[in-house]
């Protein structure tokens, strides 16, 4: 249950990247910026909760990385959707 709350924050925080996008500069080559800025800062996020997961939780990092992966990458196959989107237009 954690990993698809952690999973839909991210799709919510990509949300907000854009929203601002559009807010800041309003053309599609900022909300596709603003998209790819969200990629690294979601990579941070994911490893702050693989970090949690390890010393607060007591998992390992072996049990944790699998984790990381999959909550890592659902939010930027969408992040990359909308910039190859946003990009196209």
């Amino acid at each position: 249950m954690h990993m698809l709350m952690v999973i839909v924050a991210g799709i919510v925080l990509l949300g907000l990247f854009i929203l601002f996008g559009q807010l800041w500069g309003g053309t599609t080559p900022a909300l596709a910026m603003a998209a790819k800025i969200f990629v690294p800062v979601w990579l941070a996020v994911s490893i702050a909760n693989l970090w949690v997961g390890v010393n607060k939780a007591g998992y390992t990092v072996a049990q944790e990385l699998p984790i990381l992966l999959v909550v890592f990458a659902v939010p930027a196959a969408a992040a990359a959707v909308a910039a190859w989107q946003f990009a196209r237009s």
